[in-house]
């Protein structure tokens, strides 16, 4: 399944969303302009390796945050950037723009997390927004279960769009990462599906407490 667009409309301007999407495109852009020993370096200095961070803490918690802003490929890119715009702009709208930046990035934070610990002598570079947009798609799930999303759905060589609900649609997909994640080898090249749980499961857990705690006031 490939979601296009909801049917959840937004109150308001979702001007960190768009903000984010232009700062990751600029990042990209200037990452893809440097010359191969320029961008090892690049990486060394920005990207998160889990095993730096379990020795050195201190010198190398920042890659928690920079990690975020860098990208494998175009498609990479394209892809983390097109979920973050859709499921985003509802978030925003609702924890309105400052919450939403610190809410997208502790996510992101929490999913690096999560992956560190489950391969904390991993020196394969972690990079991508995917843990945060992970943690942007926990809190829809939370809190529009009921929104439709419709999405192309592909059954071998016949495609459609339907219209699905946002339960289904992120029940499956993170039914998808749990069953990836275990078969996969987190110390190896290649997605990090636990990054993508971590974030996810901190996303759903942060707005559910959000979501309950403003019904209590």
């Amino acid at each position: 399944m490939f979601p296009l667009h909801d049917d959840n409309p937004t109150q308001d301007t979702s001007i960190v969303v768009y903000s984010l999407i232009l700062v990751n495109v600029l990042i990209f852009g200037y990452q893809t302009s440097l010359p191969n020993f320029q961008l090892g370096e690049w990486l060394e200095n920005w990207a998160l390796f889990p095993k730096e961070l379990i020795a050195n803490p201190s010198k190398h918690a920042i890659a928690l945050l920079s990690s975020q802003f860098l990208h494998g490929s175009i498609f990479h890119l394209v892809g983390n950037m097109w979920f973050l715009y859709l499921f985003g702009n509802n978030i925003e709208d609702r924890l309105g723009h400052w919450k939403f930046l610190f809410f997208y990035l502790i996510c992101g934070v929490i999913a690096g997390i999560g992956q560190v610990v489950t391969a904390p002598t991993s020196m394969v570079p972690m990079v991508g927004a995917s843990g945060a947009i992970s943690g942007v798609m926990g809190a829809y799930l939370i809190r529009f279960p009921r929104a439709r999303i419709l999405s192309l759905v592909f059954l071998g060589f016949f495609v459609t769009a339907i219209p699905i609900p946002a339960a289904v649609f992120l029940g499956l997909w993170i039914a998808g990462q749990t069953v990836y994640a275990a078969m996969a080898n987190p110390s190896l090249p290649g997605i990090a599906y636990l990054a993508h749980i971590s974030g996810f499961g901190a996303g759903a857990i942060a707005m559910f407490l959000i979501s309950k705690f403003s019904r209590a006031k």
